[in-house]
C-alpha cells in the first residue's frame, strides 16, 4: 500500500505486498482510514482492534451489494477486480434472514463435531503429501506441494468435487482474489469459474451422492425459498475460495513464522507452547487475509471519532488489528506463541467476528494445527531457501501471504 500526503486518501497498491509496515502508519494516525481502490473509488478501511470489532458487529452495517453507491452511480467497470466480493450470491453478500438461510444451507457441514469427525482424513492427507515431499531433492516449494493441497483436498472432498477440476479451480480463485489483475481477465477468470462450477453441479444434480454440493442442490431443487440457482453457484464460489485460500495462507504463514523465529519452534518442541497456540499466533500477527472487502455502513456512521459516510464500501483491515499495540500491547509486533490467553474483546479477529464469523473456522485451525505438527516433526531441520525479504508477495491486498515458499528439508 501506498501512502498518500496527509488528508489524501491511502492508495490501495493492487499489486499487494507486506502490509504490516503501512499498517503501522496507518494505525498511528488513527483506527479507520480513507482509502483508494483499484480505479480511482473512494473507500474506507477500518484498522484499529476495538474499531473493527464495532464495526463488524454494528447493526447498522450492510453487506448487500445494493448499498453500495458507487456501483448504483455507474463508477463501477465491468472487470473491476473487486467486484466478484461486492455482487456474488451467497452469505458473505446478504443480511438479515438471508444471511441466516443462506448460511443454515452449510453450517451443518461445519461444526465442531463434524469437523473433528475429519481430522482422521486430515491426518491421512497431510502423511500422503509428507511423504511426497520425502521423495523430492533439493528446494521444493511447500506452498505448492503442500499448504495448497491439503485445504483444496479437504474442501473438495466435502463439496464432492473430483480431482481433475482442482488444480483449475484454484487458478481461478487466485484470480478471482487478485486485485492486480486487468478487466479483461478479471471478466473471463469469472465467467470460467461459474462455467465450472455450473458443470459440477449439474454432473452432481444427474448423479447425487452424500456430498455438500448434492445436498445444495437438492436444496435447490425443493424449490420455495430455500436456494435459488444463483445463490447455489454463489455458494460454491464462496465454499471453493475460503475453504482453500485462507488456510493456504495460514499453514504457509505459519511455516514461515516458525522458520524464521527458531527459539519459538523450540518452544513448542519442548511443550512450552502447542501447535495450536502457533495456529493462533500466526492468526493474530500475519493474518491469511489483509484487506476483506465489503461492508457498506446504511446511515453516515462515525467509527472511532472518524464518519464513514453511507454506502461506502469499507475494507475490514485484519491484518493491522492483529498488531495493534492498544489491543495486543506494545510487542504486538513480536511472533510469539506463549502470548497469553486474551479475553474474548482483544482476541484476534482474522476470521472475522459477529454474524459473518468464518463458517471453516474449526476446520482451519484443524487443517494448519495438524499440517504443522507433522510437517516439523517429519522434517525438523526443514528451512527457508531464500531470505524472507527475498519471498515473492502474494499478488493481492486482500490475501497476504507469499506466492510461493521455496524450504530445503
Amino acid at each position: 500500500m501506498e501512502t498518500s500526503p496527509a488528508g489524501a486518501p491511502h492508495r490501495l497498491n493492487p499489486a499487494g505486498g507486506c502490509p504490516h509496515a503501512d499498517n503501522a502508519r496507518l494505525l498511528a494516525l488513527g483506527a479507520v482510514a480513507a482509502v483508494e481502490l483499484p480505479g480511482g473509488i473512494e473507500g474506507m478501511a477500518v484498522l484499529g482492534h476495538e474499531a473493527l470489532r464495532e464495526f463488524l458487529q454494528h447493526p447498522e452495517v450492510a453487506k448487500d451489494v445494493r448499498h453500495f453507491k458507487a456501483l448504483h452511480e455507474g463508477r463501477i467497470e465491468p472487470g473491476w477486480p473487486l467486484l466478484t466480493f461486492a455482487t456474488v450470491r451467497g452469505m458473505t453478500t446478504a443480511d438479515g434472514a438471508d444471511h441466516r438461510r443462506l448460511r443454515s444451507l452449510v453450517s451443518r457441514a461445519f461444526t465442531p463435531r463434524r469437523v473433528e469427525g475429519l481430522r482422521s482424513r486430515v491426518e491421512e492427507l497431510t502423511d500422503a503429501l509428507l511423504d511426497g515431499l520425502a521423495a523430492t531433492e533439493g528446494v521444493v516449494d511447500l506452498r505448492r506441494h503442500f499448504a495448497l493441497p491439503l485445504p483444496m483436498g479437504v474442501i473438495c472432498e466435502l463439496l464432492g468435487v473430483e480431482e481433475q477440476f482442482r488444480d483449475r479451480l484454484h487458478r481461478l480463485s487466485n484470480q478471482v482474489v487478485a486485485t492486480d489483475i486487468g478487466p479483461e481477465a478479471a471478466l473471463a477468470a469469472n465467467r470460467e469459474l461459474v462455467g465450472v462450477l455450473g458443470e459440477i453441479a449439474a454432473s452432481k444434480a444427474a448423479h447425487p451422492r452424500d456430498d455438500l454440493t448434492s445436498a445444495l442442490i437438492a436444496a435447490r431443487d425443493e424449490g420455495g425459498d430455500r436456494l435459488g440457482q444463483e445463490e447455489l453457484i454463489g455458494t460454491l464460489v464462496l465454499l471453493i475460495i475460503a475453504g482453500h485460500e485462507t488456510t493456504l495462507n495460514l499453514i504457509t504463514n505459519a511455516a514461515r513464522a516458525l522458520c524464521g523465529h527458531r527459539d519459538q519452534l523450540d518452544l513448542v518442541r519442548a511443550g512450552g507452547a502447542s501447535w495450536a497456540d502457533v495456529v493462533e499466533e500466526t492468526l493474530r500477527w500475519d493474518s491469511p487475509v489483509s484487506y476483506f472487502p465489503f461492508r457498506y455502513p446504511v446511515r453516515d456512521l462515525t467509527v472511532d471519532g472518524t464518519t464513514i459516510p453511507a454506502g461506502t464500501p469499507v475494507l475490514a483491515g485484519y491484518s493491522a488489528a492483529g498488531r495493534d499495540q492498544a489491543a495486543h500491547g506494545p510487542d504486538a509486533g513480536r511472533f510469539d506463541v506463549t502470548r497469553p490467553a486474551r479475553a474474548d474483546a482483544v482476541r484476534n479477529l482474522s476470521l472475522g467476528h459477529g454474524a459473518h464469523y468464518c463458517l471453516g473456522a474449526p476446520l482451519a485451525r484443524l487443517e494448519a494445527t495438524v499440517a504443522l505438527e507433522r510437517l516439523f516433526t517429519r522434517f525438523p531441520d526443514l528451512e527457508l531457501a531464500l531470505p524472507e525479504g527475498d519471498l515473492p508477495r502474494h499478488a493481492s491486498f486482500v490475501g497476504n501471504s507469499v506466492r510461493e515458499l521455496p524450504v530445503r528439508l
